[in-house]
């Protein structure tokens, strides 16, 4: 990864990301870092132990999840490239791969960021994926689409550095309408649209 041709097409933002957790991975095979400071590290950029030894799971960040085709083209090749060739879906709307060598987790950051992917606070202590309705942006009876105001705190809090040390997750959704398809009721933040005359708001749960 240190050729200038391996990180065409990755913004730099994760570029930095990318190098960063590479160099953790050194520093723990050189032992210059401990695995407890190195086990929150991971996982706030989506690598997580699996409870068989010596692989790891590789988690996505996909907002109210949402992809395109290039997008699923490149987690399908990823799986067939590092792992087992499945893909599991999450809870949360993400897409995640088990059965991943440490020293790999750098290198399908690089491939997946390509297509806009991101494994940044993807687990650990901080502003987990935010999920929505799955009918967000078609539903017959929503007051408005609530993809926008998603995407735009994903954005937000997406390597917010309050978001790195936090002392607990937090798990934030949007439904498309009262019904909450999203089950905003239950997670700690939740939002469901309402309108006061021709302005945009919410019920905040």
């Amino acid at each position: 990864m240190k050729s200038n041709t391996k990180w065409q097409g990755i913004a730099e933002a994760d570029q930095q990301d990318i190098r960063a957790l590479l160099q953790i991975i050194t520093d723990v095979r050189l032992g210059r870092l401990d695995e407890e400071r190195f086990k929150h590290y991971r996982l706030t950029r989506g690598v997580y132990g699996q409870r068989q030894l010596g692989v790891q799971m590789f988690r996505t960040k996909i907002p109210f999840g949402r992809l395109d085709t290039a997008q699923l083209e490149a987690l399908a090749d990823a799986s067939e490239k590092y792992s087992t060739g499945n893909l599991h879906l999450t809870t949360r709307q993400n897409i995640q791969l088990h059965y991943v060598q440490l020293q790999d987790a750098p290198k399908i950051w690089a491939d997946l960021a390509r297509s806009g992917v991101t494994a940044m606070g993807a687990c650990g202590n901080t502003v987990r994926n935010i999920t929505a309705s799955a009918k967000a942006g078609i539903h017959p009876e929503e007051l408005f689409d609530v993809s926008p105001y998603v995407q735009a705190l994903f954005e937000y809090f997406l390597r917010h550095p309050i978001c790195q040390e936090m002392g607990r997750k937090i798990k934030i959704a949007f439904s498309a309408t009262d019904e909450d398809a999203a089950f905003a009721y239950f997670h700690d933040f939740g939002f469901i649209p309402r309108m006061d005359h021709d302005k945009r708001g919410f019920k905040v749960l």
